[in-house]
Formats: structure tokens, C-alpha cells, sequence
């Protein structure tokens, strides 16, 4: 076995700094995620009653924004005292994740490719649990609002699925004022209204269904969704590829620095 001398091994202050700055940004990111999270966990009450995490049966949005923002703040935290102290445990554990978190990325895109029938049941059935449980939580309602309003939908396949809500639907027997009608973000807006109605739902499934286009959007989101994503994709590819190339450029530069750190440590050795 033959060892080789490393002369002039040294520690590339310009990637290692670099490293620290790329990580700063996902630090102080992932510290804006949390902070949001909490803060709006506490305005729910949450934070004083865990238990209503548990208790709601569709998608809390501040869970999603708490689970990024520990992400961020963990790799942020390790890429950070990992570069400034030479740490190869910190950076290794960086690296990994960065590369898991690719390979993870690459895996749902190709398995969405190759299998939509099954992701389009998935969605369907994700969108009518949190049609569920539209009025149990203010940010879920919030984000299914703004969902139909955008894309002009209501429903995962169609007004029809608001049955699944116990306010709204048509064969319960709640004394709702809701019910047989659909949210207001369902509603076709008028241009010369300047506040929303918030009302314009109501009743609206108990008349026939030729008269339900002049009132409220009749397509559902998984299909207004589908007819996006076509007319979006250089969107979406290039969003896509802008976060493949800065995981891939993260990656590059802690296996440099890792590289740098093992050559002066083997050089010390001699």
C-alpha cells in the first residue's frame, strides 16, 4: 500500500464560506417557517392543546409549514457550524440529506409519470378528506378557497362532492344554513360587486343543474388542474430544474469541502 503526502493540503476558505452562505439563506428561512408555524399554531389555540392537531381528519397547512421549516432550519444549522468549524460529521450529515432529498424528488416525479391513474385517485381521495373537514380549521379553509377561486373549479371532481361536508350536504339532516349549497369560493364573481358575497352558495344544488353555470364554476379541481399543468409545464419543468441545480451545487460544495477537510487531516497525519 503506498501513502501519498499532501504538501500543500489546505482548506478552501473560498468554499467553505461559500458553504456557510449558501446555508445561512435556508437558516434564516427555515427560522421564518417556524416562526409562522407557531405563531399561527398559537392564534388557533393549538399550542396550548395539542390534541387538535389530532383531532383534525384533513391537511393542517401549518403543519406543512412547520415540517419546512425544521427541514431548513436543521440542514441550514448543520451546513453552517459544519463549514465554519471543519465539522466532517455536520457536513457528511448535510450532504446526505441534500441528496436524499434529491433522489426523493426524482422518485415522486418519475413514480407520477409512470403511474397517474393511481396519483389521480390519491389526490381524489386526499381532496375529499379535506373537504371534510373544510370547516374545522381556518387555514384548510382557507386554502381550499383559494384553490377553487383560482382555478376556477369546485370539488375534487365537481360541485357534487361538497355531500362530503357535513354543512353542505343535501341528504344529512342538518338544519345547516349551508346545506345543498356550496362555499363562496365556488361562485362565478360578478365584476360589479366590489365586497364578496360570501352567500352566493346557498341553495344553489337544490335547483336543476342546467342552471348551475351561470352561478358557480361546475369543473372539478382535479380536472382544472390537470388542464393546467399542460399549459404550465416549462413552468413547472424550470421551477423543477432551479431547485435540482441549487441541491446538486449544495452537494458539490460539501463534498469539496469534505475533500479539502480528509487531505489536510491526512496530511497532518505524516
Amino acid at each position: 500500500m503506498h501513502y501519498y503526502r499532501y504538501s500543500n493540503a489546505e482548506v478552501s476558505c473560498w468554499y467553505k464560506y461559500l458553504l456557510f452562505s449558501y446555508n445561512i439563506v435556508f437558516w434564516l428561512a427555515g427560522v421564518a417557517f417556524l416562526a409562522v408555524g407557531l405563531w399561527a399554531w398559537s392564534e388557533k389555540g393549538v399550542l396550548s392543546d395539542l390534541t387538535k392537531v389530532t383531532g383534525l381528519h384533513g391537511l393542517d397547512p401549518v403543519v406543512l409549514v412547520l415540517v419546512v421549516g425544521i427541514v431548513m432550519f436543521t440542514l441550514g444549522f448543520a451546513g453552517c457550524v459544519g463549514a465554519l468549524r471543519e465539522n466532517i460529521c455536520l457536513l457528511k450529515f448535510f450532504c446526505g440529506t441534500i441528496v436524499f432529498i434529491f433522489l426523493l424528488e426524482l422518485a415522486v416525479a418519475v413514480m407520477a409519470f409512470l403511474f397517474q391513474d393511481w396519483v389521480r385517485d390519491r389526490v381524489k381521495e386526499f381532496f375529499e378528506n379535506n373537504i371534510k373537514s373544510y370547516r374545522d380549521d381556518i387555514d384548510l379553509q382557507n386554502l381550499i378557497d383559494s384553490l377553487q377561486r383560482i382555478n376556477h373549479c369546485c370539488g375534487a371532481q365537481g360541485p357534487e362532492d361538497w355531500d362530503f361536508n357535513i354543512y353542505f350536504d343535501c341528504k344529512s339532516e342538518s338544519k345547516s344554513r349551508e346545506k345543498c349549497g356550496v362555499p363562496f369560493s365556488c361562485c362565478i364573481p360578478d365584476p360589479a360587486q366590489k365586497v364578496v358575497n360570501t352567500q352566493c352558495g346557498y341553495d344553489i344544488r337544490k335547483k336543476s343543474k342546467s342552471q348551475w353555470d351561470d352561478q358557480i364554476f361546475v369543473k372539478g379541481c382535479i380536472h382544472a388542474l390537470e388542464a393546467w399543468l399542460p399549459r404550465n409545464i416549462y413552468i413547472v419543468a424550470g421551477v423543477f430544474i432551479a431547485i435540482s441545480l441549487l441541491q446538486i451545487f449544495g452537494i458539490f460544495l460539501a463534498r469539496t469541502l469534505i475533500s479539502d477537510i480528509e487531505a489536510v487531516k491526512a496530511s497532518n497525519a505524516f
